[in-house]
C-alpha cells in the first residue's frame, strides 16, 4: 500500500504543481464552449420542454470535461514517463500491476472531477441547474472518468510517441466525445444516426449523466448505468493483462 500512496501523490502532485495549465485553462475552455453554443442557437434550439438550451448544455459540457482532462492526465503520464525513461522507475519498484493501474486512474479521475466541479461552479451564473438524482450524476462522473483514465493507460501504453498519442486523442477520444450528445439530442438525428449513437458507450455516459440533473433522458438511465459499467469491466481487464504481460513498458 506504501507504493501505491507513493505513486499516487506523485500522479496528483504532477497536476497540482500546474493547475492553472491542467484545471483552470480546461475550465476556460469549456466555458468558452457554453457561450460561443448558447449565443448561436441557444434561443432557437429547445430539447426538453421548461428546459433551455443552455441549461440541457452545461451537464454535457461538465461531463465532457471530465472524461476529456481524465483520458488526457493518465495518457500524458505514462507516455511522458516511457519517453523520459523514468518508467523504469515505477516498473522496478514494488508495485503490484493492481497498484500501478489503481494510482494512474484515482489521480485522472480527482483531475476529471475537478475541473467538471469548476465548470458547474463557474457555469451556475448562466443557468439554474436542478439536481434531480445526485446518486446518479456521482456515478456517471466517477465511473466517465474512471473509464476515460483507463483508456488513457490503454493509449499510453500502445503509444511509443507523442504523435502516435495525439493521433489515438484525435482519432478516437474526440470524435467519440463530439458525436455523444454533448450539444444535441439523439433524438434529433435521423434513425440511421441515431442507431449509430447507441454504439458509442459515451453517449451512455452523456445521458445518464444528464438524467441525474433533469430526470429527463433519451434512453433509461439504468440501462445507462449497465452500459456505463460493462464498458468500464471489460477496459479494465484489458488494461490488467497489459499490465501484467508489461506489453511496451516491459519488453
Amino acid at each position: 500500500m506504501k507504493g501505491f500512496r507513493t505513486l499516487f501523490y506523485k500522479e496528483v502532485l504532477r497536476f497540482y504543481k500546474v493547475m492553472f495549465q491542467t484545471v483552470l485553462a480546461p475550465m476556460v475552455t469549456t466555458l468558452l464552449y457554453l457561450l460561443v453554443f448558447a449565443h448561436a442557437i441557444g434561443t432557437r434550439v429547445q430539447v426538453y420542454e421548461q428546459i433551455d438550451y443552455m441549461a440541457f448544455l452545461i451537464p454535457g459540457l461538465i461531463m465532457m470535461s471530465i472524461i476529456q482532462n481524465a483520458f488526457a492526465n493518465s495518457s500524458s503520464s505514462l507516455i511522458q514517463s516511457k519517453v523520459t525513461g523514468n518508467i523504469v522507475f515505477v516498473l522496478l519498484a514494488p508495485l503490484s500491476y493492481l497498484e500501478f493501474y489503481a494510482a494512474f486512474v484515482l489521480a485522472a479521475v480527482l483531475r476529471g472531477l475537478l475541473v467538471g466541479l469548476g465548470v458547474y461552479l463557474a457555469a451556475l451564473p448562466f443557468a439554474a441547474l436542478p439536481m434531480h438524482s445526485l446518486f446518479f450524476v456521482m456515478a456517471f462522473a466517477v465511473l466517465g472518468g474512471a473509464i476515460l483514465a483507463t483508456l488513457g493507460i490503454i493509449a499510453g501504453i500502445w503509444a511509443e510517441k507523442f504523435d502516435q498519442l495525439a493521433s489515438f486523442q484525435n482519432f478516437v477520444v474526440l470524435p467519440l466525445t463530439f458525436l455523444s450528445g454533448v450539444f444535441y439530442s439523439i433524438h434529433s438525428l435521423s434513425p440511421f444516426w441515431q442507431g449509430m449513437s447507441h454504439l458509442n458507450p459515451l453517449f451512455y455516459m452523456i445521458d445518464g449523466f444528464r438524467y441525474g440533473f433533469f430526470g429527463l433522458s433519451d434512453v433509461s438511465p439504468g440501462a445507462s448505468l449497465g452500459v456505463v459499467l460493462g464498458f468500464f469491466v471489460a477496459l479494465l481487464g484489458l488494461t490488467l493483462y497489459l499490465l501484467k504481460r508489461g506489453y511496451r513498458l516491459r519488453h
